[in-house]
Order: C-alpha cells, then structure tokens, then sequence
C-alpha cells in the first residue's frame, strides 16, 4: 500500500483544505454544495488520492497532489449528480 506514515495523512489533511477548493474550480458550473463539505471532501481525497498515488508511483515524492487533485474532481462530481437527481440541493 506504500510507505506512508502518520505525518504524511496529517500533511494530506492539511493539503485537503486546498485540493477541495481547487477541484471545486476545475469543475464547470455552479456547484450546490457548502465550502465546509467541499473542504471535508478535499481532506478525504487528499488522503486517498496521495494513498493511491504512492501506491502506484512510489518513487515520485512531492506530487501525490496530483493524486488528490483527481480524487476530489471525481467525488465532487459524482456529489453533483447525486444531488440533481434527488432534486435537492444544500446552500452554498
């Protein structure tokens, strides 16, 4: 599964914050979600996706972002068709 320690999750969580916002603005359109699910949905995947990413690429240090970055797009936009297809949505 990789070499990641308890340090690298935290540093994960901590980019989290970041990677939520920036996959919000990859996606086109309005997205119907608050900034704080949007930020709980960043740290998810900054963990997951920098997991998956040294899994895969174990000898590229410094980029798991990237990993992350993907992840996050992917859920938001899957949060996105869920939401429109129940015809709800939570303010933003």
């Amino acid at each position: 599964m990789g070499d990641i320690g308890f340090w690298d999750i935290i540093v994960y969580a901590f980019a989290g914050l970041i990677i939520g916002a920036l996959a919000r603005l990859i996606l086109p359109g309005k997205q119907s979600m608050s900034w704080g699910l949007t930020m709980v949905i960043g740290v998810v995947s900054a963990i997951l996706g920098g997991i998956l990413w040294n899994a895969v690429f174990s000898g590229n240090d410094g980029i798991a972002w990237i990993g992350s970055l993907i992840v996050a797009v992917v859920i938001i936009a899957l949060y996105e068709r869920a939401v429109a297809k129940r015809g709800g949505s939570s303010s933003a």
